[in-house]
């Protein structure tokens, strides 16, 4: 059996740590509806819509996942001053998240994706956005916001969430990674292509596989040899200089490579526990918040992995990004006996 005294006392230490997010925040907006029919004008399905909702997204999901758990999240990012930025800002209050990191920019719109969704079936997606980086007026607002941050709240740990939507820049990544060293925070960080070799010593790096493939600019099909993998990972770690690397793989789990302070490197796979998959939106920021999560707590990589693998299966089984609920988590780390 699992240590549940374990398991109890690490859910209680998240309710003490303070996380900081920086990232695109985002809505993902849903169209829910019954197909009937096809339509006459177009080889489409009918969608009869039954429901909408709108959730938070990107960064914002990734906080949430961080409050669901019972820590305290504080996000920062650039969103527009549009009709849309209300009701991110809205469903932040909704969800009692502080809105304090939160800057507009009327350079930009606010990040918005559109799916619709007929017999419980994803069958559109729509994004509306701007993607070119933020201004350098707008950057420098942040950093000011990030740095009043650090100094006044006291982050136990970093998450540079990047969507390659413009909040995350070079600028914004080495400046940030600078403040965290001085103030002997740690940095954790779920890379998109633009940016992916900006992260220079941070402590925990979490591409999933495609983001690894890209980085690398390789076709090769990791997964078929697994020599292969371990080393494009070292590779990638010698080159960042990152403490932790956690790859992602999808319905295959993930592997993990980190370093000990007597013996070296360590490498090891992390299959994947048997799921009912209705939706794997939003998985990666379950992954990298609980992963952090977890870090910040104090648990060894090896088992913050783990934890981080069985929540992002576990929002896998709900249609829509959703955060991960922390009773459904305790009980599955104490059934699969993960800790």
């Amino acid at each position: 059996m699992s240590d549940t005294r374990l398991e109890n006392d690490l859910f209680k230490k998240f309710q003490d740590l303070c996380v900081m997010v920086i990232g695109d925040a985002m809505i993902d907006s849903y169209i829910w509806g019954k197909v009937n029919r096809l339509s006459p004008e177009a080889p489409v399905p009918i969608v009869d819509v039954v429901e909408r909702s709108n959730r938070l997204g990107g960064a914002a999901n990734v906080a949430l996942n961080i409050k669901s758990l019972g820590a305290r999240p504080i996000l920062c990012s650039v969103i527009g001053e549009d009709a849309t930025s209300k009701t991110l800002i809205q469903l932040m209050r909704d969800y009692e998240l502080d809105e304090d990191g939160i800057l507009q920019s009327n350079d930009r719109i606010t990040t918005t994706k559109f799916r619709i969704f007929g017999n419980n079936t994803q069958l559109l997606r729509v994004d509306e956005e701007t993607t070119h980086p933020i201004l350098p007026n707008d950057q420098a607002r942040l950093l000011q916001t990030i740095k009043f941050q650090i100094q006044t709240k006291h982050p136990d740990i970093i998450i540079i969430q990047d969507y390659d939507k413009g909040v995350i820049t070079q600028y914004i990544i080495q400046n940030t990674i600078q403040l965290a060293t001085e103030a002997g925070i740690k940095v954790c960080v779920d890379p998109k292509h633009l940016n992916f070799w900006a992260y220079n010593n941070v402590f925990l790096f979490k591409p999933n596989l495609k983001e690894l493939k890209n980085g690398l600019k390789s076709n090769y099909n990791y997964l078929l040899d697994k020599f292969n993998l371990e080393e494009a990972i070292m590779i990638l770690q010698e080159n960042i200089n990152a403490d932790i690397v956690l790859v992602t793989l999808s319905d295959k789990g993930m592997v993990i490579r980190y370093s000990t302070e007597n013996d070296g490197f360590h490498y090891q796979a992390i299959p994947a526990h048997l799921r009912n998959i209705a939706d794997v939106s939003g998985a990666g920021d379950t992954v990298i918040s609980v992963a952090s999560l977890c870090l910040a707590a104090g648990l060894s990589p090896l088992d913050a992995a783990k934890i981080a693998n069985v929540a992002g299966g576990l929002v896998c089984e709900e249609l829509g990004v959703v955060p991960v609920n922390a009773k459904h988590l305790s009980e599955e780390i104490n059934r699969l006996e993960i800790l």
